[in-house]
């Protein structure tokens, strides 16, 4: 039974490569048919009002109203841009490097330096991956991209077990990626009062 359990704790991981060669390849077809880009979609909505509705470090004054306003601003304005932001090939920007060059978020790149991305060169390659992924259950595994970064700069992706294949279901952003989608929507919401 524990050789049994081990086996299939292995299987995301030969997902995890395959998904790695689409990513290296730039194979928006592999993307698009093994990835879940509705929750994909709702995820990054979530996650960038989560980090609008924040409060912030430079304007600490701001009161709990105007932050509620900028919220469901945020909110109205996330669902265009995350349709812009999930795509099979922004979901291959993202994952190339840990950052999506193709969105605009702002003039400038990350202010540190991109942490890596999902890059697995051999079958050894992925000893760090089944290191730093958590079993959730028996359909559900997540797994940081890169394993080697901190858990501040790194991407975690979620897949789900579907009928005999795994599926993406869920990128959780890094903390500097949610807040530059967050000023997004706060921009983008300035523009249109």
């Amino acid at each position: 039974m524990v050789i049994g359990w081990f086996a299939f704790t292995l299987t995301p991981l030969w997902a995890l490569y395959d998904l790695a060669r689409a990513v290296q390849a730039h194979d928006t077809d592999y993307i698009a048919r093994h990835v879940n880009f509705r929750t994909l979609r709702l995820s990054v909505i979530r996650q960038a009002v989560a980090a609008a509705q924040a409060p912030d470090p430079a304007a600490p004054d701001v009161e709990p109203r105007d932050r509620q306003r900028i919220a469901e601003a945020a909110a109205a304005l996330a669902i265009p841009i995350a349709e812009a932001l999930v795509t099979p090939a922004t979901v291959v920007d993202l994952l190339d490097d840990g950052w999506p060059q193709s969105v605009e978020l702002g003039r400038d790149g990350p202010k540190t330096k991109s942490a890596g991305g999902l890059h697995i060169e051999s079958v050894r390659r992925l000893i760090p991956f089944y290191r730093a992924s958590e079993m959730r259950g028996f359909r559900t595994v997540v797994i940081g991209i890169p394993p080697e970064a901190g858990r501040d700069r790194r991407l975690r992706i979620r897949l789900r077990l579907r009928g005999w294949s795994w599926r993406l279901v869920d990128i959780e952003l890094n903390e500097e990626l949610r807040e530059r989608i967050a000023q997004s929507f706060v921009r983008t919401s300035a523009k249109t009062r």
